[in-house]
């Protein structure tokens, strides 16, 4: 598949249109659909087509707004879009009264020339790790077909991996963008939380919600940064040789499947042999965040205050019953409680701060495990576990007010892993920095 810079490229220079480009993207969704797939919830195949002849007569007159320009993208189903509804992956708020403005990210892809192909499935209200969805169907990732996509971000991430879009507008609480983009063979950027405005998109926790794009490159993700955020930040990348990246066992190496240790391993040895000084430090602090957030955290407290109207009334059966329960758990959380959280959580930042010290950028696996079997989280004890574990290393970052990439970094012919590149709050352009290095030893080595 072809990176957004590839395929601006061969738009600039004639070789193909965007209606082309769309034509062929709604073509693959709709094989996508003949075959079982349920990536998209929802296709707007006309107003798609018609803007891209509008785009084509643009760039015939000169006026390109930017690389991405042409080219079609998903938006994740909890972004409103002018006209449509957002029901963020329930039944619940099906008959929701459309939009009547685009979100502020919708509006600004836009602007940027993208055309918006359709809204894509998720966890629903982005509460799970796992992309499961009873309403419409669990997507499966395309590089083993009986294995989750990951979520809650799951369609955005299988339409960039079947080329039904060139990117995948989505969010990440816990890990809901970097989690699909691991199981995916895709990239995925979680930026500092405050970066990009939430402003029209459905909250699942304030706190921690994000707003990023999976891509099939980090430059892809890089140029959606710019867009989304409206920054322009320095991503050169960084040379390798003398980078301090910080590595720790404590909690994130903890219950590596073999695939994902041998992966992670073989990338560290990589990056040594590169002239990257591995630096592992203690952080035992991490396994405190079990106590902290044993009664769901800052993600269920914040979750029941939104949900608590329809939790509490006629329409609670509509749930997905396992999203259901642990929304609920924020109802026994106290005010005081949610203050201890967030105290606490302030003070593992500042715990964070003196570990990393000078590092460059913090490594970890994005997920301890490969893509989980869809035939084994039929129980909900399976179910439950899974999800906390697979969550477990990105929601790390998310409580720490971080930031972080997650790479490919398997070979050829194992299942997909991803590496995470992670940094604290405002470090974006340095784990940008490194994260362009890293991927261009990876690539040449697997």
């Amino acid at each position: 598949m072809n990176t957004i810079a590839e395929f601006a490229q061969a738009l600039a220079e004639g070789r193909t249109t965007s209606e082309a480009l769309v034509t062929q993207a709604l073509s693959r969704i709709e094989a996508h659909r003949a075959a079982g797939g349920v990536a998209y919830i929802s296709v707007d195949a006309d107003s798609a087509r018609l803007a891209a002849r509008a785009s084509d007569l643009a760039r015939a007159s000169g006026y390109v707004p930017s690389p991405l320009a042409g080219l079609p993208v998903s938006i994740k189903d909890l972004f409103d879009v002018n006209g449509q509804v957002t029901a963020a992956g329930s039944r619940l708020l099906a008959d929701a009264p459309p939009a009547r403005h685009d979100a502020l990210v919708v509006e600004r892809l836009r602007a940027a020339g993208a055309i918006l192909l359709g809204r894509t499935n998720m966890s629903e209200f982005a509460f799970s790790g796992l992309g499961l969805n009873p309403h419409f169907g669990t997507p499966l990732t395309p590089c083993a077909p009986d294995r989750i996509a990951g979520g809650s971000s799951s369609g955005a991430a299988v339409s960039v991996a079947l080329g039904m879009a060139v990117a995948g507008l989505g969010t990440d609480t816990g890990g809901s963008i970097r989690i699909p983009a691991a199981f995916c063979n895709l990239t995925g950027f979680k930026p500092s939380a405050s970066r990009v405005p939430m402003a029209g998109s459905f909250p699942l926790a304030a706190s921690l919600d994000s707003v990023g794009a999976l891509t099939r490159s980090v430059a892809d993700c890089i140029l959606l940064d710019q867009i989304l955020s409206a920054e322009q930040l320095d991503t050169r990348a960084a040379p390798l040789a003398g980078l301090r990246l910080a590595v720790t066992r404590d909690l994130v190496l903890e219950q590596l499947d073999a695939d994902v240790a041998t992966a992670f391993e073989r990338s560290l040895n990589l990056l040594a042999k590169a002239g990257a000084c591995i630096r592992w430090f203690d952080f035992p602090e991490l396994h405190e965040l079990s106590r902290i957030n044993a009664a769901g955290g800052l993600t269920a407290a914040e979750a029941w205050q939104g949900h608590r109207q329809w939790l509490e009334g006629d329409d609670s059966h509509r749930y997905d019953v396992r999203v259901a329960q642990r929304i609920r758990r924020g109802a026994a959380i106290s005010a005081a409680d949610y203050l201890d959280v967030r105290n606490e959580r302030q003070r593992l930042i500042s715990v964070a701060r003196e570990r990393l010290g000078d590092a460059d950028a913090w490594l970890l696996p994005s997920v301890a495990v490969v893509a989980p079997k869809l035939a084994d989280l039929a129980q909900d004890a399976a179910f439950f576990a899974t999800n906390g574990l697979v969550l477990r290393n990105t929601s790390v970052i998310n409580f720490l007010d971080g930031c972080a990439l997650s790479l490919p970094c398997q070979r050829g012919d194992e299942l997909p892993v991803g590496l995470s590149i992670a940094g604290l709050h405002g470090q974006d352009a340095r784990v940008l920095q490194v994260s362009r290095a890293i991927e261009a030893l990876l690539r040449e080595h697997t």
